[in-house]
């Protein structure tokens, strides 16, 4: 107990220290351009909340938060933003003219310094590797009985090149996924190109969509399939039943009291009639054959019809070797395809399909619990970078591409906006802002409630 406290502490601290370093590198662009370009810089915040700490150096009042959370950076010259900041001390009317270019480059650095470190964090990822799991495959290896894919005539061992019109080279995660393009399509069919056979079909499928509660997630289109998985071993719990019996990580296991397994679908039904008995099993285990006897715990009363939890996550793990410009191009593409999901009127990701801090940080702490924590935590945060440098560029007043808008305006107009104008337009939109992060933290925070719940067979296939 004691252990599993002190693994929890240690995680959260994981956490917290690595969500802020993305947010204060972002933050750390404005401070070091300002202070280049010569704007007054009044605070240097890290975390937010009543200080607990604080002092003025040359000028600037640095300060150590309560909350921790991020950070900012008070530059009275670039733009109001006491509606998040905070009443800044100097009056902005004493304060000396800035030129638009000079706002532009202090608004820009920020995204520049997320970009960099997306760079940086790719660079690690590049060379110590990305653990991925080998059952990504685009071959199906489940379609629920009665399911919209088997109404539709979608088959085991069919391999799909495409999903409504694009192709996808993975079946989970990414936008380039099945996953996604099920998700993404819009029209009253899903088109699919599968091979079969050696040769290419076009199957249109139907698909559902589950009941939810009001205050979960809206459910995203579901055709009910899942991939191809080996029989891999891709963690052992320690103190399991599996450990117990010696299974280990990457082993692959080919047979179950004497029956062939090629393919996780072929298990499931052999434990499932020994449930409360010795399995015998047969692994392949770095080239040689291993044979391990599995005690399997009896049925649970609750879902007398699903295999009992015994320690083993199935996918075998490799690592990838993708180039920094390939894991940022990806992220950048997947933000766009999202922000583009979203204000398109026939697709069904909403504003609630969206994650907060909070979800993030919660993200954030189930990689940690893997142990592959480290490595897929920055491979994690090239994609939140990336997504905090592109979304911050967008044209919207209180983000850095508000700021850069408004500059460009004024440079056209020859003369500043109205302080008037620009502080009710910024606190505006720093209140639509803020209620945007209340509405998606809501959703966050009710994914601790509906985790627990038993998932529908639709969302076990598709997740």
């Amino acid at each position: 107990m004691v252990l599993q406290i002190l693994k929890f502490l240690f995680i959260c601290i994981e956490v917290v220290l690595l969500f802020n370093l993305l947010i204060l590198v972002h933050e750390l662009g404005h401070f070091l351009a300002a202070r280049w370009r010569g704007l007054v810089v009044e605070k240097f915040a890290v975390w937010f909340g009543k200080p607990i700490w604080k002092k003025t150096i040359n000028g600037v009042e640095y300060r150590l938060g309560s909350i921790p959370a991020g950070g900012f950076v008070a530059i009275p010259q670039l733009a109001p933003m006491e509606a998040l900041e905070g009443e800044t001390e100097n009056k902005r009317a004493n304060l000396p003219p800035v030129k638009p270019l000079d706002k532009i480059i202090v608004a820009a650095a920020g995204p520049a310094f997320s970009i960099g470190l997306a760079f940086l964090m790719a660079a690690i990822v590049w060379v110590v590797g990305k653990p991925e799991s080998e059952s990504n495959s685009t071959t199906i290896g489940y379609v629920a009985e009665g399911g919209p894919a088997a109404k539709a005539g979608l088959e085991v061992g069919d391999k799909i090149l495409s999903v409504d019109g694009h192709r996808v080279s993975r079946f989970l995660g990414g936008t380039d996924s099945v996953q996604w393009r099920i998700v993404r399509s819009e029209g009253k069919t899903i088109p699919f190109v599968v091979e079969r056979d050696g040769k290419d079909l076009t199957i249109d499928s139907g698909f559902l969509k589950q009941e939810r509660a009001g205050w979960q997630r809206p459910s995203l289109r579901q055709v009910q399939i899942g991939p191809e998985v080996p029989a891999g071993v891709g963690l052992v719990v320690r103190g399991s039943a599996a450990d117990k019996a010696g299974f280990k990580m990457n082993d692959l296991i080919t047979s179950a009291n004497g029956t062939t397994i090629t393919n996780l679908a072929e298990l499931e039904p052999i434990l499932k009639a020994n449930l409360g008995k010795p399995v015998n099993f047969v692994v392949q285990r770095d080239g040689k054959d291993v044979a391990l006897t599995l005690d399997l715990p009896t049925a649970d009363s609750k879902t007398p019809d699903a295999v009992p939890n015994f320690g083993i996550g199935w996918g075998r793990v490799f690592y990838t070797h993708p180039t920094p410009w390939q894991q940022v191009s990806d992220a950048a593409t997947s933000i766009f395809r999202m922000v583009g999901a979203l204000f398109s009127p026939g697709s069904d990701v909403k504003a609630a399909h969206f994650s907060g801090p909070v979800g993030i940080m919660r993200l954030y702490y189930q990689v940690f619990e893997t142990d592959y924590g480290w490595q897929l935590a920055i491979a994690l945060s090239v994609l939140i970078n990336v997504n905090l440098g592109l979304i911050n560029l967008l044209p919207f007043p209180v983000l850095d591409g508000g700021h850069i808008t408004l500059a460009i305006i004024e440079a056209i107009r020859r003369k500043p906006i109205n302080v008037k104008v620009l502080e009710t337009v910024q606190t505006a939109c720093a209140v639509l802002l803020i209620g945007f992060m209340l509405y998606v933290t809501f959703f966050d925070v009710s994914d601790f409630f509906s985790s627990g719940q038993k998932p529908t067979a639709a969302e076990k296939t598709e997740k």
